[in-house]
């Protein structure tokens, strides 16, 4: 059992429900499920009695909740005294981050650091997650939020931030409506995303794989939001970030034909080699005390 499993445990018991705990926790439903089911293995026990209304802690549940949260306070505690022993930082700092990626948690993030560590001198530059990726190699970037759609490499140091899901979209009535995605004939569409390394990039090309075609017709696109506009525009077919997708559905200007992938990881990542940075390790324990206060 880790910290992210006790949080979400608390977080589900303040919550009564799995679907408000894993918006809370910018985690995906079945993420929770998985963190609820380790922990209850781990001890053995039932923590929750699951209803049509919800998630009811048993009475064992209920003796472990006020421990958990006793728990995550002396975590805090523990983060917090660590960041005085630490004393005063300063210095530059660059960062990198996606238009659309996490920018709830790289607010949150800046905000903490403005108000803890005043002297450090923060720099945001925006870019696709492989040019953060690059960034970070190249030295020209001290760390970034960046989306897995698979396993980061080596020579990163981690920290998972938030889940999300890629829907492939489309204009209300541009598909025919049939029982089976059929993917040979919306292949002959136009086809909109980002190329290379992107993680709509490499959910698209694990996709084309799988169903053995490849479209006729590729639009390389790098913002999300251009992406939707020729979506909605009728251009052709378009892979969107679930927030997007779902918010657009709802509008009535979008159909979601399939969920093209069911997890991408938003990951804040520095160099491994630079791990004993003071800065660095202030920005991990600033993210930590961020993942406990969504929790507590």
């Amino acid at each position: 059992m880790d910290f992210h499993q006790l949080r979400t445990f608390v977080a589900v018991a303040r919550e009564g429900s799995i679907t408000r705990a894993s918006e809370r926790l910018y985690l995906s439903q079945p993420a929770v499920s998985a963190h609820i089911k380790a922990i209850e293995d781990t001890f053995g026990l039932t923590l929750f009695d699951r209803t049509s209304r919800g998630m009811s802690l048993t009475s064992d549940g209920q003796k472990l909740l006020l421990k958990a949260e006793q728990t995550l306070v002396a975590h805090r505690d523990l983060i917090d005294e660590a960041s005085r022993i630490k004393g005063k930082l300063s210095g530059r700092l660059r960062i990198g981050a996606g238009s659309s990626m996490g920018m709830e948690a790289v607010g949150q993030l800046l905000m903490n650091l403005s108000r803890r560590f005043p002297d450090v001198e923060v720099t945001l530059q925006h870019g696709t997650s492989p040019e953060i990726l690059a960034g970070l190699r190249s030295g020209a970037l001290d760390a970034g939020f960046y989306n897995e759609a698979g396993e980061p490499e080596g020579d990163l140091d981690c920290h998972d931030v938030a889940e999300f899901s890629i829907y492939l979209a489309a204009a209300p009535n541009l598909v025919p409506e049939c029982d089976k995605t059929d993917w040979q004939a919306l292949g002959e569409l136009p086809w909109i995303f980002p190329a290379g390394g992107t993680c709509c990039g490499v959910a698209a090309e694990n996709l084309f794989r799988r169903y053995q075609f490849r479209p006729r017709r590729i639009i390389s696109i790098d913002r999300e939001s251009i992406t939707l506009t020729l979506v909605t525009g009728g251009i052709g077919l378009g892979l969107l970030h679930a927030t997007t997708a779902l918010e657009a559905q709802e509008r009535g200007e979008v159909e979601l034909i399939a969920e093209v992938q069911s997890t991408v990881r938003v990951l804040f990542a520095s160099l491994g080699s630079r791990r004993q940075d003071p800065v660095i390790a202030a920005l991990r324990l600033l993210l930590q005390e961020c993942a406990n206060g969504a929790a507590t």
